[in-house]
């Protein structure tokens, strides 16, 4: 049987090496190694002052390292010539010409980026409609409420289809439902392409990525598979009701490799050896010993959770 490939047998869509960015004698960014799978969804973490908006800003082409290298699809972001129509990107708060109407500005931008002439229009209602906006092909950008702009902005950064798509906080300050929408499309480019989200929301992150990488006061924390930060595929946690936490019949199940319970919480977290054991698996192995000692259980949950993974390491 051939052997799956997965996201680290891919090529790096895109790669920082030993990246430093100053701004006077502030270091914004120091040292970033960072490879990002081609195909993957990657979420850049970090609380404020982290180094995020820089590093988006580095890939984009938009700043230039003070050192190091960035190379998007094996180029340099300023080769504007050579990565014409195989990047899109979404910068934070991008704001739409007012006077324009929704379908000309898309166009124009479609010829921007290389889409010849007769396939400009076609495109530009591609990705409109993509973004559920078709009617407003004629509405005046300054008419568009910021859940609708911010569509606009999503489909100018999937334009002809690029390699790679860059977003930075594609659904700041969005109601919940226009957030919701915007995580679907995003959902709906995996596999497409190579998908870079920078953004606050970690539980919007945890949902929709499959890579990231978690920076703080400008370094490099950890970077890795979700399932890895999240320690989704060898954890798993129970909440339990008041009542009888059978510790040590736990810790003789095959594969289990620590019990703990905390007390405040309620909560038993099994840690487990994932070569033996997935994480399904383990759950119906321990649910098995608390039903048989009458334990009652309120909740069940893989891992950590990514919140709680970027609280302990920033």
């Amino acid at each position: 049987m051939a052997k799956k490939e997965s996201f680290s047998d891919r090529p790096p869509a895109v790669e920082l090496r030993s990246v430093s960015k100053y701004f006077g004698g502030t270091c914004a960014v120091h040292d970033v190694s960072l490879r990002i799978p081609e195909g993957s969804v990657f979420g850049l973490i970090g609380p404020n002052g982290a180094g995020k908006t820089t590093t988006f800003s580095m890939m984009a082409g938009y700043l230039t390292p003070t050192r190091g290298d960035v190379f998007v699809l094996d180029h340099r972001p300023e080769a504007v010539d050579v990565l014409k129509g195989k990047v899109g990107v979404l910068p934070q708060d991008a704001l739409l010409p007012a006077g324009e109407q929704v379908g000309e500005f898309l166009v124009y931008l479609a010829r921007l980026q290389g889409i010849p002439a007769n396939q400009a229009e076609k495109a530009a209602r591609e990705v409109l409609a993509e973004v559920e906006g078709e009617s407003w092909w004629t509405t005046q950008c300054k008419a568009l409420s910021h859940g609708m702009a911010k569509r606009v902005g999503i489909a100018q950064a999937f334009l002809g289809d690029p390699r790679v798509v860059l977003l930075d906080e594609p659904t700041a300050g969005l109601d919940p439902r226009v957030a919701y929408q915007i995580r679907q499309l995003i959902k709906g480019r995996k596999g497409r392409c190579t998908l870079v989200v920078s953004s606050h929301n970690l539980q919007e992150l945890e949902e929709v990525c499959d890579h990231a990488a978690i920076l703080d006061r400008g370094q490099l924390i950890v970077a890795g598979t979700m399932t890895d930060l999240t320690a989704s595929a060898e954890e798993v946690r129970f909440e339990l009701a008041r009542g009888p936490v059978p510790e040590d019949e736990v810790r003789a199940i095959h594969a289990v490799k620590t019990v703990a319970f905390d007390k405040q919480t309620r909560e038993l977290i099994v840690t487990f050896d994932r070569a033996q054991a997935d994480a399904e698996e383990m759950i119906r192995r321990v649910l098995v010993v608390l039903l048989e000692k009458e334990a009652r259980i309120s909740g069940v949950s893989k891992g950590r959770g990514l919140e709680q993974r970027v609280m302990e390491l920033t």
